[in-house]
């Protein structure tokens, strides 16, 4: 018996791109209406545009469009509340309504002409493909640099995520009705998707020029997704003080047998070496595991709150 078409999603988070979203818009509605064409998916298919609450006429531009194209759905969280949160209620709005559900950023440096290998990998059986960075030529040498540095610190902390992964994927129905069960809300996408397990494929691609306009994910914010993919998916920095409070003790040990051998050498400093060195030294780690604390504990006082992550103003 014939498989049934697939009715697909495509799920595009928006923050401040007045300059490149309508036409970003047209890029994939054409998409849409090519595979359709095509036999590949349903005739019900469609885009979803998600404004995390735009400052500038995002919004107008969306629901302007969405008055001409059938295929175009939105909403408008109430609050900017950041882009893995605006991806979540996309992924969270149309998960039952989909059998498959694409994330792509507004900016379409994403290659969107492998969404039909994606969609082929799911009809293989896949309920989750990876869309993987082939080569970042178009990025700066700073930003690429920054890139490799943030997946080798989540490697490095234990956190399994992709290489040069970010958030363009295909997940199937039953990963996005099971994405309700994880409700933390220090969100991680990138590593919740790899620890569902499922059936899982990649397809790679090489990133291209924005359409325009300028980056919304600068380095700040990519240090704060790296501390919340930590945090959320590693204990490594806590083992890591219980390793510094026994390497001081080493050190300690150390540093009495010398200032033992010192004073039976007379070459000892009168007061300096047992009091100023030992204060700064241990000062600096107590500080530095103090930090390690407050941030999990910072993330176990949002968590308990139980406040919702995120709010939906408007539904076109």
């Amino acid at each position: 018996m014939e498989t049934p078409l697939p009715v697909l999603g495509i799920i595009v988070p928006c923050y401040n791109e007045k300059d490149i979203i309508a036409d970003s818009i047209v890029k994939l509605l054409e998409l849409i209406r090519q595979f359709t064409g095509s036999g590949i998916i349903d005739g019900k298919s469609f885009l979803a545009v998600v404004d995390d609450r735009s400052r500038d006429n995002s919004w107008d531009i969306i629901r302007e469009m969405s008055s001409r194209h059938r295929e175009l759905k939105a909403i408008r969280l109430a609050a900017n509340r950041g882009h893995q949160y605006a991806l979540l209620a996309g992924l969270l709005e149309y998960s039952e309504v989909t059998d498959c559900l694409i994330s792509v950023d507004a900016d379409l440096q994403d290659d969107i002409g492998v969404i039909a290998k994606m969609i082929e990998k799911f009809r293989q059986g896949n309920d989750i493909v990876f869309g993987v960075r082939n080569k970042r030529k178009p990025d700066a040498a700073f930003k690429r640099a920054t890139a490799y540095g943030f997946y080798r610190l989540m490697n490095l902390f234990g956190v399994n995520v992709l290489h040069n992964h970010a958030d363009f994927r295909l997940t199937s129905r039953r990963i996005n009705v099971e994405l309700k069960e994880f409700s933390e809300v220090n969100l991680f996408l990138r590593g919740i998707f790899p620890f569902m397990g499922f059936n899982t494929a990649v397809v790679y691609y090489d990133r291209r020029e924005r359409l325009g306009g300028k980056s919304k994910y600068p380095f700040r914010r990519m240090v704060s997704l790296a501390l919340d993919g930590i945090t959320s998916f590693s204990t490594v920095p806590l083992r890591f003080i219980t390793f510094i409070g026994f390497l001081v003790f080493i050190i300690c040990l150390f540093l009495m047998g010398y200032a033992l051998w010192a004073y039976l050498t007379h070459r000892t400093i009168a007061g300096w070496f047992s009091t100023v060195l030992p204060f700064y030294f241990l000062g600096g780690v107590q500080i530095l595991c103090i930090g390690i604390l407050g941030e999990y504990l910072g993330k176990i006082y949002k968590e308990v709150k139980r406040r919702p992550r995120f709010t939906v103003d408007e539904r076109i």
